[in-house]
């Protein structure tokens, strides 16, 4: 795939073509353009801003391809990928640095439509491309395609693949301290953490391989989680461990219940999490944590909900 390049390369050839045709409208043009780059200003085609992960309730046009993570969990660190290996990987403007992990994406093609995880990153992906698992590729359009239009919009609230799960860094100890947090399906807006005992909480800052990290450290443990979704669901759970390393299962599910404290985490299997490397192109290796059956009824938010910026910042011609 070379959309990570073209758009630098249009701008050129197209001022060639100006300039044999315009004369001196088209050199006065560029004479322009160069005194604004000496002085800083950005070039018209500029790269998209960050955007933000897709706003719920918005049909998005696009296109999609297909690559397979090779079990993997991607640029979101899970464990793995989902057992059903549906799942897709956005561009930076989308990825959102890790804001759009874990959330859920409806995606209809020729020939069908997909539920997908969002669990990874493509670099080279602008707004609006997303790339499938080779299995929800297959779902929308016939894999001999490689590349087809595609509609997509994120989902809100969907069913649960069961309780919050915690999975400690490794690395991490009384003084630095990072967390991942997992099987929320709304994408994430805040975490906070406490230590067992304290009155204080202290707020994680995200990190774009979807860990929520406390720089200078919460203490020894156990900890309690207070997390907030984007649709504004907001979960206590208690007796997360330091245990670098380790999936810690609780009895606590983000929405269907309201607001819910108190719930002391479970030890679940031990997993390990590696971050891919570079991702190659159209269908290579990237990676999401495994999804149990279980599910929950929809519920009602407790807070308002964030408003997702869906911006892409693509402008006609660049």
């Amino acid at each position: 795939m070379t959309d990570g390049t073209a758009p630098m390369a249009r701008p050129g050839r197209r001022l060639l073509r100006w300039l044999a045709a315009g004369g001196a409208t088209a050199l006065a043009v560029v004479l322009g353009l160069a005194l604004a780059l000496r002085s800083g200003a950005a070039p018209a085609c500029a790269a998209p801003a960050l955007a933000g992960p897709p706003a719920p309730g918005v049909a998005h046009q696009g296109k999609a391809t297909f690559y397979d993570s090779k079990g993997a969990g991607g640029n979101c660190s899970y464990p793995a990928a989902p057992a059903d290996r549906l799942y897709v990987a956005l561009g930076p403007s989308e990825y959102a640095a890790g804001a759009a992990c874990g959330g859920y994406l409806d995606v209809t093609g020729p020939r069908g439509a997909v539920r997908v995880l969002v669990m990874d990153q493509c670099p080279e992906c602008l707004p609006g491309h997303l790339d499938l698992s080779r299995e929800a590729f297959a779902r929308i359009a016939d894999p001999v395609a490689g590349i087809v239009p595609v509609s997509y919009r994120a989902v809100v609230d969907p069913k649960l693949p069961g309780p919050l799960s915690f999975r400690v860094k490794e690395g991490s100890s009384r003084w630095w301290l990072a967390v991942q947090v997992a099987r929320h399906s709304n994408p994430l807006r805040t975490v906070e953490v406490r230590q067992s005992g304290s009155d204080t909480w202290r707020t994680a800052a995200r990190q774009d391989y979807n860990y929520w990290l406390v720089a200078d450290g919460v203490g020894p443990g156990p900890y309690a989680l207070r997390v907030t979704d984007a649709r504004g669901h907001r979960v206590t759970a208690t007796g997360v461990r330091l245990a670098p390393g380790e999936v810690q299962g609780s009895d606590v599910r983000m929405y269907g219940g309201g607001t819910v404290t108190g719930a002391t985490t479970r030890p679940a299997p031990a997993a390990t999490s590696a971050r891919p490397g570079p991702r190659p192109t159209p269908s290579p290796s990237r990676s999401a944590v495994p999804m149990p059956s279980a599910s929950s009824a929809e519920g009602v938010p407790v807070n308002e909900p964030a408003v997702l910026d869906a911006a892409t910042d693509e402008r006609p011609g660049c």
